[in-house]
């Protein structure tokens, strides 16, 4: 659990400005190819070539049992299923999956023809082999849509049948996620996991476009064309080569002198550098959910919604984008992104605006009736400049705060987990709203720190997961939406800055908001 949560937190543990200088340009920033080129007017793809790719991290392992940011696994697992911009399920490895009974049960059907890395086959057996250690695993970060599945049977070599313990209209988004999220989708070979065990994690074996060849921890990790890829004259690249760039400065100006071909960028600054740079290209879309800040609603002084609304009226935005984000900030008052289907106008009406007067007034009578309205902020070592900010905008509503900061392990274990804070931050981008919204604002959810609960809240989520009916489940969606910031669940700070940044001849990008990459389709024009 403490690795799953370091996992969620590491995603980016700090959206501003990482340090260093500022860049022109003002005002939020705008998608700009959020899900990647126009891969129709790019060109005819060219074969050859090894692309450089900068992580923000070091990545843990290839088993998709374990929760950890990998970039690569999608290189080594080709998903099952994918999901479109408007969230539509897509075929990939899968070539349907479909019900007959409203959603109990499902029948996926393969791509004939397909093999592991290892010539073996791509099969049904495969599938439920590898669904089997989800349903095994209690800590896998999919273990708990496997556990969905009453039973599971391969019906012949390329057709899966899913018996689930009740109807769940969105099932088949649990084989499209990225691996952070928790997937069902990406499958390893049956032979390789009866050789390698539980060393199958460094020795990964799939039917993706490339193959793991060498990693040198800590420095970088290597990948080559797949002879056997399943998808006709593809992939275009030779070859990978993830370099682990956790230092945000570093990566930064890899990117800007050319070091690396692609940046997995994760803060703001780099986003804003890359669009002033005519030599680079930017991939980003904001999305959903984003940067906020946790309530702790089991302890005071937030159990009491007027100090949560005093939090949220004296902090302001203005003044941080300036500080903080280049005065490009992206900032956030829902669940929802604007342009999201699921967001309402409604929702955005109930947010609280920015009233330091209000604020104080809140701060006094929450005083008035006995409570003490000082507390600590807890956050990661990396957030220490937004954590003054937020101390001084405290200060100026009459409120003191203790700020502690800790390394991501502490983080994890000595905050998190145990739920010791009574604020705290985080960031959950939101691919698709089932089940990333249930992680986040469901009572239990895994992602879900601060244990807000509201059973109305629960009942929609529950329905939207169930339902078949579209409307029904924009309907819930937007609900949930609205009651969210009714209750002040968490403080909306900003959407997430989880972008791509390239060199201007990567050509053939195909990726998701959370930055995951589709590689088959990279090519370079050199």
């Amino acid at each position: 659990m403490v690795a799953a949560v370091a996992a969620l937190l590491l995603v980016v543990t700090g959206c501003g400005s990482a340090g260093g200088g500022s860049a022109g340009g003002s005002g939020p920033i705008k998608a700009i190819d959020p899900y990647g080129g126009n891969l129709a007017e790019e060109g005819t793809p060219k074969h050859g070539g090894t692309l450089i790719l900068g992580a923000d991290r070091e990545a843990v392992t290839f088993d998709p049992t374990v929760q950890n940011t990998n970039m690569a696994q999608n290189a080594v697992f080709d998903s099952l299923l994918k999901l479109s911009p408007d969230g539509k399920i897509e075929p990939f490895i899968a070539r349907s999956m479909t019900t007959s009974d409203g959603g109990t049960t499902w029948t996926m059907t393969l791509t004939p023809g397909v093999t592991f890395s290892d010539g073996t086959a791509f099969d049904a057996n495969a599938v439920v082999v590898n669904t089997q250690r989800h349903i095994d695993k209690a800590t896998s970060p999919a273990h708990q849509y496997a556990a969905m599945i009453a039973s599971m049977t391969a019906v012949d070599p390329l057709t899966v049948r899913f018996t689930l313990r009740s109807p769940l209209a969105s099932f088949p988004i649990v084989f499209a996620q990225s691996g952070f999220s928790g997937t069902l989708g990406m499958i390893i070979s049956p032979a390789a996991l009866q050789k390698y065990g539980k060393d199958i994690g460094t020795h990964p074996v799939g039917a993706g476009p490339f193959t793991l060849t060498s990693w040198v921890r800590d420095s970088k990790m290597t990948l080559a064309r797949n002879p056997h890829y399943w998808q006709q004259g593809m992939p275009y690249l030779d070859g990978l080569e993830f370099r682990p760039l956790p230092d945000t400065d570093t990566r930064t100006a890899s990117t800007q002198n050319g070091d690396i071909d692609l940046a997995f960028a994760a803060y703001n600054q780099e986003i804003v550098r890359g669009l002033d740079n005519p030599q680079l290209q930017v991939y980003y879309g904001p999305g959903n959910s984003g940067e906020y800040l946790f309530f702790n609603f089991t302890k005071a002084p937030f159990d009491d919604r007027g100090m949560r609304e005093a939090v949220i009226r004296a902090m302001d935005m203005k003044a941080l984008s300036a500080s903080q984000y280049n005065n490009r900030l992206t900032a956030a008052n829902s669940l929802f992104d604007t342009s999201s289907p699921f967001h309402t106008q409604g929702a955005s009406g109930e947010w609280p605006a920015y009233d330091p007067g209000k604020a104080k007034q809140l701060v006094d009578a929450y005083r008035a009736k006995g409570g003490n309205p000082d507390f600590t902020f807890k956050t990661t070592t990396s957030r220490q400049p937004f954590a003054e900010f937020v101390q001084a905008q405290m200060a100026a509503i009459g409120i003191t705060v203790t700020v502690q900061t800790y390394d991501l392990a502490q983080y994890s274990s000595a905050v998190v987990q145990s739920g010791d804070f009574q604020l705290s931050t985080t960031v959950a981008p939101l691919d698709n709203p089932f089940p990333g919204v249930q992680r986040i604002v469901g009572t239990g959810g895994s992602g879900n720190f601060g244990r807000y609960s509201n059973p109305d809240v629960d009942t929609w989520l529950a329905d939207a997961a169930v339902t078949g009916d579209d409307a029904q489940r924009t309907k819930d969606y937007q609900q949930v939406e609205d009651q969210v910031n009714k209750d002040l669940a968490v403080v909306w700070i900003s959407r997430a800055y989880l972008a791509t940044i390239t060199k201007k001849d990567v050509k053939g990008i195909d990726r998701y908001l959370s930055r995951d990459m589709f590689y088959a389709t990279t090519w370079l024009d050199r």
